[in-house]
């Protein structure tokens, strides 16, 4: 038996190998037939395209290299930005749908089984041309100034297409959220919500104090997946013209023709970024394991 399974692996190994071996001849077939070459020197010529959205100072004539970075930077804002709204409303969500208040309950299902029969692209467009492009100028509470053309919150300005692709990833992703927080509550026995009660502490606070650390374990690993996910449908941002990095990587594709190496790019950025989020919620993850070994 243990012969066999050693011999489906290697087969495995010897099948994946042959696979990387085709891909890498398709790759050097077709960079002969270009006469291109594989090569990141076009990195260091001016870019020569405008950007609409700049976290840093950019102008036309800057590197392809400096473009790519703005674009990077950009992506980072939405996506940092989007995780933490979106936790924000998936938990807020997902702890209404187990409220005793009927009314809150019903409007939290209705928001999640809504939100997720919509493709997120639909969502963004809606957002975008529907939502904020209809905004009339007007100031609300003195500190926030809304209108078409953006929106001044709190010293900042915020783009039409940077709130459409924040907001869209925000309700979406909260949607799915708001579910693996309403699996990791229920998981928690019965007897802990009684405990609480018979304490005199409200839902409110024991949901907080006893229930939701509780379920973190149950809730991490789910949750990272839902991250991993805001950060690739951040590529959709294109649909609404917001200068992220995908968006950036294919208007210098387009001019350089420099498809491989921008594609590869591209892959590594978002492989390094994927990462990075990965890493970080496994730490977390690891912390709330120790944590919960602690107090048992």
């Amino acid at each position: 038996m243990r012969r066999h399974r050693l011999l489906l692996q290697l087969g495995l190994a010897l099948l994946l190998l042959a696979l990387i071996a085709l891909l890498i001849n398709n790759l050097t077939v077709n960079l002969i037939r270009t006469g291109l070459g594989l090569g990141f020197g076009w990195l260091s010529r001016p870019a020569g395209f405008a950007l609409a959205e700049t976290a840093l100072p950019y102008a036309p004539s800057d590197s392809y290299l400096w473009a790519l970075t703005i674009g990077w930077l950009n992506s980072l804002k939405v996506i940092l930005a989007g995780l933490v709204l979106a936790t924000l409303l998936g938990v807020a969500a997902g702890a209404a749908r187990n409220s005793g208040n009927r009314l809150l309950r019903s409007l939290a299902g209705t928001y999640v089984a809504l939100i997720r029969q919509v493709p997120l692209l639909l969502q963004l467009l809606f957002w975008y041309f529907v939502a904020f492009l209809g905004l009339p100028s007007m100031p609300v509470g003195g500190l926030i100034q809304l209108s078409n053309q953006g929106i001044q919150l709190l010293g900042l300005n915020l783009s039409v297409e940077f709130c459409a692709v924040l907001t869209g990833l925000t309700v979406f992703t909260g949607a799915s959220i708001a579910e693996i927080v309403r699996g990791g509550i229920n998981a928690v026995p019965r007897g802990q919500w009684e405990a609480f009660r018979s304490l005199g502490l409200n839902e409110g606070l024991g949901l907080r104090r006893i229930v939701l650390p509780q379920a973190l374990p149950a809730i991490l690993p789910a949750l990272t997946s839902q991250y991993l996910n805001l950060a690739k449908n951040s590529t959709l941002a294109i649909a609404v013209g917001y200068a992220d990095l995908y968006a950036v990587s294919d208007t210098t594709i387009t001019q350089t023709g420099r498809a491989i190496e921008g594609f590869l790019l591209l892959l590594l950025s978002f492989l390094l970024l994927n990462l990075l989020i990965s890493g970080g919620m496994a730490a977390l993850n690891g912390a709330v394991l120790s944590r919960v070994r602690r107090s048992r």
